[in-house]
C-alpha cells in the first residue's frame, strides 16, 4: 500500500484500537505501539512515553500505564484484529505454513510478580526464577506471527489464593499444563478459521501421546519432537498378534508380553544400518547451507498400548556425535519426501529467532509490572507491533523507512535506561542475524526483523 509509514501505521492501528472497546484508549495505544518500534534500550512504559510524547511525558506515562496495567480489554480480540491484516500477505508468499507451539521464558526475581517461580528457563538452559508463557504462531519460510500468548501459571501459584489476588489473577484461572494451554490455543485457532498448517513443537509437547492423538483426530498434521526413551513398535518389535475375526468391533488396544515388547527410539536408531542414514540439506543459512545426517522409518507409537496408525519416526544423528540429538514423530503422509519431512521438523527453530527479535528489539521481556493483566496486555501490544513490522517487510518497504521520533527532553534519563540509542532502520532485509549467547545483559544493535534466506 502507498503512503508514508505513518499513514500505513494509522490504517493498521484502526481495527486494533476498535478492539480495545473504548475511544479513550486510542491515543495511548498508538503511543505504546510506536514506542515499542522506536529505537531505545528499554521498552518499559516511562522510557517509551518520553520518546513518543516528550513535551508531556508525565501525562503520556499515566495514560499508557493505565492502558496496559489496568484497562479491561481483551487480548484475544486485539490479536484477532492483528492476524487478518498480516496473514493474507504472509500466506500469499507461500500458502503452506506451520503452526508452531513454543514456550518462552524471562528471568524475574522476587516472588510477587505474577507467575514467577523456580522453573526451567529456556533462555538460560537451566532452572531459574522466571516467568513462562506458551504461544501458538503461524509461520512459513518468509516470516511468522504469534496468534496466541498465555502465561503458564505454576501450580504453587494457583494454590496460593492471596498471592493470586494480589497479582490480579482472574478467579476463573485454573492450573493447566503447558500442553493443555497449547491445546486450547489450537482449538481457538481452529474455531477462528485460521488457515491450517503442520503443527510443530519440541519434545516437551510431543512426548504427550494424548496430545499427538488429539491432533490426529482434528485432523491436523504434525511433526513433534519426542525424547530418546519414547517407545515404538518397529521391525521385529511388535505386539502380540491378535486372532483373526470377521465379527466384532475393531480392536483399539494391543497386547504385549515378555516376548513382544516395543523398542525405545534411541535403541532403534542404534540398530539402523549405515545405508539408512542420509545427509539432508533443508535450507540456506546466513553462513551456508544447513544440513545434517538423518534417518527415517515407519513406526507405531506404543504408549498406553493403543492401536495407533503407522507414522514417521525421523532421527537426527550428526556425524561425530555419540548418539542422536533429536527425534520426531510425524503423521505426514507416507509419500512425503525426505527433504520435506526434515524441513518441517527444522521449521520450529525459526520461531526462536523471532522471539529473540520480540524480546531484544520490541521489548517483550521489558515489562516491569507485576500483575496478570499487565503481563498479557504488554505482550499483546508487542505482538501487534511485530505484526506491523512483519507486514512492512513482506511488502518490501525500503530500509530507510522509519518513524520520525521527536527529540527527548533535554537531560531526560528514564529509569533503567543507558546511553541514548542511535536511530536505525525499522527493517534490515539483508543483514544477517549474528550468532550470540541466548542470554545477555545488553541487547546488541541488530535489525528489528530478520531476512529469511532460502
Amino acid at each position: 500500500m502507498n503512503g508514508s509509514i505513518e499513514e500505513r501505521f494509522e490504517r493498521y492501528c484502526k481495527p486494533i484500537v476498535e478492539a480495545l472497546s473504548h475511544a479513550d484508549r486510542c491515543q495511548p495505544a498508538e503511543w505504546y505501539l510506536q514506542g515499542l518500534m522506536l529505537p531505545g534500550e528499554r521498552k518499559s512504559v516511562e522510557p517509551m512515553a518520553a520518546r513518543v510524547c516528550p513535551h508531556n511525558v508525565r501525562s503520556a506515562h499515566q495514560s499508557m500505564h493505565h492502558l496496559v496495567a489496568d484497562a479491561d480489554w481483551s487480548d484475544e480480540a486485539v490479536l484477532a484484529a492483528v492476524a487478518p491484516q498480516v496473514l493474507p500477505t504472509l500466506l500469499n508468499k507461500e500458502e503452506r505454513c506451520w503452526w508452531i507451539i513454543d514456550d518462552t521464558s524471562q528471568v524475574k526475581k522476587g516472588r510477587h510478580s505474577v507467575g514467577v517461580a523456580r522453573q526451567y528457563c529456556g533462555r538460560l538452559g537451566k532452572t531459574e526464577n522466571c516467568q513462562a508463557a506458551v504461544s501458538l504462531s503461524l509461520a512459513n519460510v518468509h516470516g511468522s506471527l504469534p496468534l496466541a500468548y498465555r502465561m503458564y501459571l505454576p501450580k504453587e501459584w494457583v494454590e496460593d489464593g492471596p498471592r493470586c489476588r494480589q497479582a490480579g489473577v482472574p478467579q476463573a484461572i485454573e492450573f493447566r499444563t503447558k500442553g493443555e494451554i497449547a491445546r486450547a490455543q489450537i482449538e481457538a485457532a481452529l474455531a477462528r478459521g485460521i488457515p491450517r498448517g503442520v503443527v510443530l513443537a519440541d519434545a516437551a509437547y510431543g512426548d504427550e501421546a494424548g496430545f499427538r492423538d488429539w491432533l490426529a483426530a482434528q485432523p491436523l498434521p504434525y511433526v513433534l519432537g519426542v525424547r530418546a526413551g519414547t517407545s515404538v513398535w518397529w521391525g521385529k518389535h511388535q505386539p502380540v498378534p491378535s486372532p483373526a475375526s470377521a465379527r466384532g468391533r475393531p480392536r483399539t488396544r494391543v497386547k504385549r508380553d515378555a516376548g513382544h515388547q516395543p523398542i525405545a527410539v534411541l535403541k532403534l536408531a542404534q540398530a539402523l544400518p549405515g545405508k539408512r542414514w542420509r545427509k539432508v540439506t533443508w535450507r540456506a543459512g546466513s553462513s551456508g547451507a544447513l544440513s545434517s545426517r538423518f534417518a527415517r522409518v515407519r513406526v507405531r507409537a506404543a504408549h498406553g498400548d493403543r492401536d495407533r496408525a503407522e507414522e514417521w519416526l525421523l532421527i537426527e544423528w550428526p556425524v561425530g556425535e555419540a548418539e542422536p540429538v533429536h527425534y520426531w514423530l510425524s503423521n505426514l503422509p507416507e509419500t512425503v519426501s525426505f527433504k520435506a519431512l526434515v524441513a518441517d521438523a527444522m521449521g520450529r527453530w525459526m520461531i526462536e529467532r523471532d522471539y529473540e527479535e520480540l524480546k531484544s528489539e520490541l521489548g517483550l521481556s521489558h515489562y516491569e509490572g507485576r500483575n496478570w493483566r499487565g503481563f498479557h496486555h504488554h505482550a499483546t501490544l508487542c505482538i501487534a507491533a511485530y505484526g506491523f513490522l512483519m507486514l512492512e517487510r513482506l511488502r518490501g518497504k525500503k530500509n530507510t523507512a522509519r518513524f520520525q521520533a521527536p527529540p527527548l527532553p533535554e537531560g531526560f534519563r528514564p529509569r533503567g535506561s543507558g546511553s541514548p540509542a542511535a536511530s536505525r532502520a525499522l527493517v534490515d532485509r539483508q543483514r544477517a542475524f549474528p550468532p550470540r549467547p541466548r542470554h545477555r545483559s545488553h541487547a546488541a544493535a541488530v535489525p528489528l526483523l530478520w531476512a529469511a534466506k532460502r
